[in-house]
């Protein structure tokens, strides 16, 4: 099982996908990518690669704790992500080596299905009722959308009374047959968080995510006293040691670790066991590709504390490069009835596309978030 090479490919709408083929032609896919800086996860990726080639694939631990500790500087955004794919591809490999599914080399499943949801906007009020309808339409049952658009340090009344509209639209479409995320996205300071919160907790939501940027998680214990509504965070916390001081402090009630920046399947199995020693909730970050979306199913189906998983099926950023279009076998995530089936084949259980893959990165992309900016021309977050 000897690693022989490995290979990245970089394609629209925003995504590298990563491929490990070893000594007897089993091959493992991995999506290691940070969203606007590809290139840089890929240079990480090339200087990695001497720890990695001629390694026996099956040793999936001690490659993740060479690849963490072997440096001096360890953690952050472009290390980890490069980490997670390399992961990812090397429990795919193990699975098909086995013929067995990931799941059943962590443990064995806990669930037969896992509960999904799909982004839907909140930006403009215009698109909300639309976006929801389609995604109730392609089956789901739970939609997240932005609590805001650009938010001041301490914004007008004006700008407060409106952010509650699109959840009122929601609330007096759908009633209670819809659940409904918040996603405050990072955009919203501690001045604003409690009096948002009031605004909004009327209509109910299903969580609030990222009430603040994760530099500010101090302030989680101010506001997590405030509020009945479950708080959600972790999207750009990169390991377990990340996740420590918010799970001991129990300032959190989900933790949604992305499974490829957070260290990949192995690490992010390890944050979900210790959110529930925590009596803490697990919900995957995932507006990325087919290979990062398996990753987090993986670990849902073992992991009893996971609630609910996200899915970019579908969302604007794809527009043209779908989930599903760099599949083979798409139909392993139908949406049905609001949840998609244990993954049964081998490994991963997607099949991906190569040749699709191969045409796509002719195209390549340059994807990187918009710049926002006040009315008083400084910066705004995104």
């Amino acid at each position: 099982m000897k690693i022989v090479k490995i290979e990245l490919f970089k394609v629209p709408p925003r995504w590298l996908f990563l491929k490990i083929t070893t000594q007897l032609g089993i091959i493992g896919w991995g999506e290691p990518v940070v969203e606007g800086k590809a290139d840089s996860v890929a240079a990480c990726i090339k200087e990695l690669e001497k720890f990695i080639i001629g390694r026996n694939a099956n040793e999936i631990e001690d490659i993740w704790q060479i690849l963490y500790r072997g440096g001096f500087y360890r953690g952050g955004a472009i290390l980890m992500s490069a980490i997670s794919g390399i992961d990812q591809a090397l429990w795919d490999i193990k699975g098909k080596h086995l013929n067995v599914p990931i799941h059943e080399l962590l443990g064995g499943a806990v669930r037969n299905k896992m509960k999904m949801y799909c982004w839907i906007g909140g930006d403009n009020p215009d698109v909300v009722l639309e976006q929801a309808h389609e995604k109730v339409k392609d089956g789901f049952k739970a939609v997240k959308m932005n609590a805001t658009g650009a938010m001041e340090w301490v914004s007008s009344i004006k700008d407060v009374k409106t952010v509650a509209n699109n959840i009122k639209l929601l609330r007096e479409e759908f009633g209670y047959d819809l659940d409904i995320g918040l996603d405050f996205h990072g955009r919203v300071h501690k001045p604003m968080v409690k009096r948002l919160i009031d605004e909004l907790a009327p209509y109910e939501p299903m969580f609030i995510e990222e009430p603040v940027l994760t530099e500010n998680n101090d302030a989680l214990k101010h506001i997590y006293g405030y509020t009945s509504i479950p708080i959600a965070t972790g999207e750009r916390m990169f390991s377990r040691w990340d996740f420590k001081e918010i799970l001991h402090q129990g300032v959190v009630d989900i933790i949604q670790p992305d499974l490829s920046h957070a260290g990949g399947i192995s690490e992010v199995r390890r944050i979900a066991a210790m959110a529930e020693a925590y009596d803490i909730t697990l919900a995957p970050h995932c507006p990325l590709g087919p290979v990062a979306l398996a990753s987090c199913l993986h670990v849902d189906f073992v992991s009893a504390n996971a609630i609910i998983q996200e899915s970019s099926i579908g969302i604007h950023y794809n527009k043209g490069y779908d989930i599903l279009d760099y599949m083979s076998n798409p139909e392993v995530f139908d949406i049905k009835d609001g949840y998609i089936e244990l993954l049964k084949k081998p490994g991963l259980g997607v099949e991906i596309d190569e040749d699709k893959l191969r045409e796509a990165q002719k195209i390549g992309h340059d994807w990187s978030n918009p710049i926002w900016r006040h009315e008083d021309g400084s910066f705004a977050e995104w």
